[in-house]
Order: C-alpha cells, then structure tokens, then sequence
C-alpha cells in the first residue's frame, strides 16, 4: 500500500471538531427538552387539589340546614378522598373543634381548604365561624 491510500483512509473516518460540538449540542437539547417536558406533565403531590372538593364534602356531610355543629365533625372522616389522611376544624370566637389527625409540620404535601360557615352553639345559637380541611398522604 502507498503511503497516499493511506492517508485517505485514514482521513475519511474523522469529522471536524465543530460537526462534533454541533452533533453533541442537538443531543444535550434534545434530552433537556424531554425531561422538562416530563416534568411539566407529571403529576405533583399537591398539584390535584382535593381540599376544595373535600371541603364542599365535608360541609354536606356535618351541616343541618345550612348550620354546622362541632358535635357532627365525626360524620367528616366517612367522605375522605380514598389513600389520603384528613383533618377538620371548626373555628368560632368562642372556641376550636377539630377531627382527624394532625397534619404534618409544615405545607409541603399538604392541601388545604377554609370556608366561613353557620356554627350552632350549645346554647342554642348560632355564630359565624369557619370550616378548614387538611388533605395528605
């Protein structure tokens, strides 16, 4: 073999290096694209928001006649989203009623909920408070 072939055999296997950068970069780009793009579709612990549906669940299930009583919150953890853990409390002037287990420290993971409502008193009368749900795993 002359040493001219070789030399073109050995000069038609290599690329420049700018083809190489360039080939490199559409690569890089191209899995940025697709793990942001899984990010964005993924479902995150928080993103479904169950509390305001819980919430409305919640009121139909301890409310009479528009009127919540504290004494009902025991009736609140029948209508729990299934897998998930729930907590109620019932907040006036005068006092707080609450049901289910404590959420856990701080937010994260935890949706939450609060509407005013109609409270009865033992009295036999009837406050403003509000009705607030914690909804978690």
């Amino acid at each position: 073999m002359s040493s001219s072939s070789t030399r073109e055999a050995a000069g038609r296997g290599q690329t420049t290096p700018i083809v190489a950068l360039v080939a490199l970069f559409a690569i890089c780009a191209g899995v940025s694209l697709y793990a942001s793009t899984l990010l964005g579709v993924t479902p995150t612990e928080t993103g479904n928001a169950l509390a305001e549906p819980t919430l409305e669940r919640v009121y139909d299930a301890v409310n009479e006649g528009g009127v919540v009583s504290p004494t009902g919150l025991s009736q609140a953890e029948r209508v729990a989203p299934d897998g998930y853990l729930l907590a109620v409390a019932i907040t006036t002037e005068d006092g707080r009623w609450t049901s289910g287990t404590r959420p856990p420290a701080g937010s994260e993971g935890v949706d939450t909920a609060t509407r005013p409502v109609a409270v009865s008193t033992a009295e036999g009368g009837v406050i403003w408070g509000r009705l607030r749900v914690w909804v978690w795993r």
